[in-house]
């Protein structure tokens, strides 16, 4: 009996954030993003409060470092790019237009500029990264897959080849202003994912590269 009754008070010790703190962690993340892409993973983490527009104390108590709020930078956009591929794949059921929205979802949201953050020194293997690496890696896969069994998508091509194609894309050129190259990106990608369909016109050199492979190079 004790048990039963302790329970519902447990569940009131824990309460959820309310609309306004929730509202203030995604202005942070989304600030944190604009700033990572726009001057690099050590902006000033005032700076990124600042833009966001709340004060430095609530940023800290979402995030008590640098490293938590890269991470969830990171989290976020492999959440997004994800979901794009999903809502796709459910709104229409083809493949290859799942992977085209995906695709571009990542050009959007800078992943290019966002890599040397993984290469950063935090702990790439928190069970948080983690876990938004497998979602997101499993369901592209399952996408390509499809998109390949449709004979939609060559055979030759792997994740790693997509995600390499789509971080390159959406990095700047040295000596080139992060946004002045906007009008470009997307064009140039889907110039891209028209040279995945099936049927093949080339032989690519080497083997389909897997995300496996990018993490060992």
């Amino acid at each position: 009996m004790s048990a039963v009754r302790t329970a519902p008070s447990a569940r009131r010790a824990s309460p959820r954030p309310r609309a306004d703190a929730l509202r203030n962690r995604e202005r942070i993340i989304t600030a944190a993003r604009e700033m990572f892409v726009e001057h690099g993973p050590q902006v000033p983490l005032d700076e990124i409060a600042r833009r966001a527009g709340v004060g430095n104390a609530t940023l800290y108590r979402n995030f008590p470092d640098r490293d938590a709020l890269v991470r969830e930078v990171l989290c976020s956009v492999m959440d997004r790019t994800a979901e794009a591929a999903k809502c796709a794949l459910a709104e229409t059921g083809d493949a290859f237009a799942a992977l085209e929205r995906f695709a571009h979802t990542a050009a959007d949201e800078r992943i290019g500029a966002l890599c040397p953050m993984v290469s950063s020194g935090f702990d790439h293997h928190h069970p948080d990264l983690e876990a938004a690496r497998e979602r997101g890696e499993a369901l592209v896969t399952e996408v390509m897959d499809r998109a390949k069994a449709a004979g939609q998508l060559r055979t030759d091509v792997g994740v790693g080849d997509l995600m390499v194609a789509a971080a390159q894309l959406s990095r700047p050129p040295a000596g080139t202003a992060c946004f002045d190259t906007d009008r470009f990106v997307h064009r140039h990608l889907q110039l891209f994912l028209d040279g995945l369909r099936a049927p093949a016109r080339s032989v690519l050199p080497g083997t389909a590269v897997t995300m496996e492979d990018l993490r060992q190079s």
